[in-house]
């Protein structure tokens, strides 16, 4: 090999070294968000476990538990994400946790623990200030209004509100049961959809004074013997579906002015599924263009595809999660993956997001966790 040839062949090894270096350099960031885990801690759980997730890779971290507790099994984050709000469910009482976490060590450390003025809390949310705390108790049929002090830490609640009634299932509907607490984008309409009188109370928030009003209409009635469990708003804030325990269905509305105009109830299940129904959580992909519910007892998730004119949801299929009882999941904030909280296979279960299909794929990377209940997350930085 004479010198020209040497220095042609040094120069070409220099230059692909020169342009993968600047490939790589070019290269976004991996995307990094902690992952919030609630449990309940009646067995093996120690309490919220806190992980990295990586959302390119679907890749994961243990990182910290938050120790101490008792069924801390619903989470809230607070809108600059420094303060992060648990229920501690439990019968005969019930709490509300505070915590401050720490994004540089994945931390949580407790603030304030109150009451939540009513037994099995089992949902809990922020307004959009930032200022209030309002928690769902299942057992008591009631919900509470709780400030947040200046140091992230939640007061005395402020506010109860007991709802009263029942419905047609005498084991499940003898008395009120609120199941969630959902703040709508302009943060005034608060919507309570109770499982044990099947309607979705409505509210008004006062953000200057932690004031819950009634709502106009006062409550939206659903059919009897569905149990309105989880609630969410499409992007477009033009759209709300709820997703009922009992039946087994989704109902999709019109959401305008503090009211909900139904216009669609559809099934979570297989045409030919003759098996028991028990629903949970339900959550719409970040573009707006899909929707997804879990099933318990089925151990799936319903993926629909959501008309964007009209709201309406066309079934697409079902989707095994891989474990057992799923009660909880979320879509990360990129949409890229979901995952799965299978509170009695004590695991998460991660699977792959078709953007285009609204499909998901398992990724065979599962999160070991004990009675997973529900997932939160937050940004790295």
């Amino acid at each position: 090999m004479n010198i020209k040839t040497k220095l042609l062949l040094v120069l070409f090894v220099l230059f692909q070294s020169i342009a993968f270096a600047t490939v790589k350099y070019n290269q976004p960031p991996s995307k990094e968000f902690y992952l919030l885990v609630g449990t309940y801690t009646s067995g093996k759980s120690e309490g919220i476990y806190v992980y990295k997730f990586n959302s390119e890779t679907g890749n994961f971290q243990a990182i910290s538990i938050a120790k101490n507790l008792k069924n801390p099994a619903f989470l809230a984050i607070s809108p600059n994400q420094k303060y992060v709000y648990s229920v501690g469910e439990f019968n005969n009482g019930g709490a509300v946790y505070a915590f401050e976490f720490d994004k540089t060590k994945g931390e949580l450390t407790q603030l304030s623990t109150q009451s939540a003025n009513g037994s099995g809390p089992c949902h809990v949310a922020v307004d959009k200030t930032g200022k209030w705390v309002i928690v769902g108790n299942y057992g008591a049929g009631s919900l509470s209004v709780l400030p947040v002090e200046s140091n992230g830490g939640v007061a005395a609640a402020i506010q109860t509100i007991q709802h009263e009634g029942k419905s047609v299932d005498v084991n499940r509907q003898d008395k009120p049961h609120v199941h969630s607490i959902n703040i709508a984008p302009n943060n005034l309409d608060v919507f309570v959809p109770d499982l044990g009188i099947d309607k979705i109370v409505t509210y008004q928030l006062d953000a200057k004074t932690g004031k819950l009003n009634a709502g106009n209409p006062a409550f939206t009635k659903v059919k009897d013997g569905t149990g309105p469990r989880h609630f969410t708003f499409h992007p477009n804030k033009k759209f709300a579906y709820v997703i009922q325990e009992l039946s087994g269905e989704i109902t999709g509305f019109n959401y305008k002015k503090g009211s909900l105009e139904a216009f669609q109830t559809i099934s979570t299940l297989p045409a030919d599924y003759t098996g028991g129904k028990s629903c949970a959580d339900i959550h719409i992909s970040p573009d707006g263009k899909f929707l997804y519910g879990s099933n318990r007892v089925h151990d799936s998730i319903a993926i629909y595809a959501i008309n964007q004119k009209t709201g309406e949801l066309t079934y697409i299929t079902n989707q095994s999660v891989l474990g057992k009882k799923p009660r909880n999941f979320m879509i990360d904030p990129t949409g890229k993956f979901v995952l799965i909280a299978n509170q009695d296979s004590d695991n998460i279960t991660i699977f792959e997001r078709d953007a285009i299909k609204g499909t998901l794929t398992a990724t065979g990377k599962e999160i070991s966790v004990p009675t997973p209940v529900c997932l939160k997350m937050l940004d790295v930085k």
